[in-house]
């Protein structure tokens, strides 16, 4: 290799403690490093401004690519070949997404290897010595992922091999305590990366119930999928879906993703939410909503609320009384 040629590495960058010093650990090494962060629906916004990832890009001085997921990944989640963890997070078929994606860009980028953050014995179900050589092998890029963090306590990499970075100078952390990582970071004057406690949506129990009752409708897709995150959700005796925002950021959020084919319905004489039906609604499913509408709206206590009403059939007003507290509980999911 000619020594006045930087090598050039793909890192992927969550955002989050373990990603972040990863890159920083690789960048000091003289690599040219691009990150890159997977979005999807089930974790971060990499997309935003103030992202985690985007912050401890900029802070570090390098550029970042962000690749969002699509129905090829939902298929993952539906059909996991590795099953599920503790909810219905696929993580070693991810991991295995993720890596081969990653892999092309390395490939077109002329890079030499890939940089994550795993540490070794840190998640219970992909991060395992076993799983890690899985996941290598699986996904087409044995001996060329260098994960810092363990590096000393796996096997020799390709870049360690070729001296593209000292390998004394890799870290030997296992295990599922974060303090070292903190300790790491305070020392390196590291910041703007997202909690340790975040991260796939997918092992929350709350937000993994909400995914299972897409699977059981047959209805998880990109769309009903990014509806997730936001407000309360609801299955109508109809089998429709409800979803109804908390605050005004629900509201706002439901309304900028709502399509023209939903229903969505907002109150007229009062302050209250958002909803929105996925698809198509049937006109005693529109009006079982505008009533739950009204259930939250501050007009609740008057006994009468008008609800606005947006179909593809057009728009219209409703007075309606707000549904009873717990026929509403009832339908929560």
């Amino acid at each position: 290799m000619n020594p006045n040629v930087k090598a050039k590495a793909i890192c992927l960058l969550s955002g989050g403690l373990d990603s972040s010093l990863a890159l920083g650990i690789v960048k000091d090494e003289g690599i040219d490093v691009l990150a890159v962060n997977f979005a999807g629906p089930f974790g971060g916004c990499a997309d935003a401004e103030d992202s985690a990832a985007r912050r401890v890009a900029d802070s570090l001085g390098v550029p970042l690519v962000v690749v969002s997921f699509g129905e090829e990944y939902l298929d993952i989640v539906r059909h996991p070949a590795h099953g599920y963890g503790s909810n219905v997070n696929p993580c070693i078929d991810c991991h295995i997404y993720m890596l081969r994606l990653a892999g092309e860009m390395m490939r077109r980028e002329g890079a030499s290897f890939l940089v994550t953050g795993e540490v070794l014995g840190q998640r219970p179900m992909s991060q395992r010595l076993d799983t890690l050589k899985k996941i290598e092998k699986e996904s087409g890029l044995k001996g060329l992922i260098l994960r810092p963090l363990s590096a000393r306590l796996l096997e020799e990499t390709v870049p360690e091999a070729k001296g593209l970075v000292r390998r004394d100078r890799m870290l030997a952390i296992s295990g599922r305590s974060r303090r070292e990582q903190l300790g790491l970071a305070r020392e390196r004057g590291l910041d703007g990366f997202s909690a340790p406690a975040g991260g796939c949506l997918l092992t929350d129990p709350q937000f993994a119930g909400r995914v299972r009752d897409l699977l059981a409708h047959g209805s998880l897709n990109m769309h009903e999928a990014g509806l997730l995150r936001f407000g309360r959700h609801f299955r109508l005796p109809s089998g429709a879906k409800l979803v109804i925002g908390r605050h005004e950021r629900d509201n706002q959020a439901l309304l900028s993703r709502a399509r023209p084919t939903d229903t969505v319905l907002s109150t007229v004489d009062c302050p209250g939410p958002t909803g929105v039906i996925p698809g198509p609604a049937s006109e005693e499913d529109t009006a079982l909503a505008a009533e739950m509408v009204a259930r939250y709206s501050d007009g609740r206590a008057r006994g009468r609320v008008v609800v606005r009403m947006r179909s593809p059939g057009g728009e219209c007003t409703r007075e309606v009384a707000p549904r009873d507290p717990e026929e509403v509980k009832g339908m929560m999911i």
